[in-house]
Order: C-alpha cells, then structure tokens, then sequence
C-alpha cells in the first residue's frame, strides 16, 4: 500500500526544525530558504501550518510542463521533478494551487518535496507528530482532502 505525507497543523509549534532537516537533506546546508517545506505563521491565530507538495492525484504542474520533466515516481507514488529535463521555464510554480514549488534562482531548476524516497527526514524530526507518512487508505487521502480543501479557500481569500 503506498504512503501519504500528512500535516496536522493543530499539532505544529513553529519549531520550524522541519525547514532545518529538509534543507540539509537536499543540500547540504542548514538552509530553511533552500528547503522544499515551508512552515507558514498565522500571525492573527497565533498558528502555524507546515506546507509542502500535497503530491497531487491529477498534477497540474506535470499537465503544465513544456519538458515532461514532471512525472510520478512509481515506488513512492511522489511527484518529481527531473533536474536533467527541467529547463526552468516556472510554469509548473505558475499553477500550483498551493505555491508549493520553489526556485533558488533564475535559470536553476525548480524543485519540490518528493517526499525523499519514501522516508521524509521531515516527518522523522518533527518532535510533535505535525508531520506523519502515513498508509494512504481512504481515511488518509479524505483527511488531506479536506485539509487542502481548507487551504485553497485561504488562498483564494488572499490572492490579488
């Protein structure tokens, strides 16, 4: 059965560690501007809400891309971003409905969680289970269903 990365937002501090280990993992730096999770302050609830790809069932990024540098990792069920076919054109960022595909520079790749192989270093250091990989039964995508569900109606309050 494949794996589901699940955020629990009730149960995040801002420890923000997750940023931490995620940059490190991918680039060796303990950069959390480098990292392909963000945690995001809600000023006025005093909360805080990782966000990350939701590794979506119908990507609009992969329909999107002029390459085909974005497709589906067999193993983890992932979506992934081919750093050889990537040419960097952002149009993939363009229609993310969360933002949750980052750049670090004009002509560089974008890149994304891709859940690191099937073992995300977020998830094994997030000290309050905010972060879990769970089997992804009916219970768990309905669950992050209606999460993201949430969240894009937050966005669409936001966006210009």
């Amino acid at each position: 059965m494949s794996k589901t990365l699940v955020i629990d937002p009730k149960s995040c501090t801002g420890c923000r560690l997750c940023e931490l280990v995620c940059s490190f993992k991918k680039t060796e730096t303990y950069n959390p501007a480098r990292a392909r999770i963000r945690t995001i302050v809600m000023e006025d609830e005093i909360a805080f809400v990782p966000m990350t790809c939701w590794q979506c069932e119908e990507p609009v990024c992969q329909e999107v891309c002029p390459t085909g540098a974005i497709g589906r990792d067999e193993g983890t069920d992932a979506v992934i971003i081919s750093v050889e076919r990537c040419i960097g054109c952002k149009m993939c960022m363009m229609v993310c409905p969360f933002g949750n595909i980052q750049s670090n520079g004009a002509h560089e790749p974008v890149v994304k969680c891709d859940l690191c192989g099937g073992e995300p270093e977020c998830v094994l250091f997030c000290p309050t289970n905010a972060l879990q990989y769970l089997p992804a039964d009916k219970f768990t995508l309905a669950r992050k269903k209606r999460i993201a569900e949430k969240f894009r109606s937050i966005l669409e309050e936001v966006e210009w």
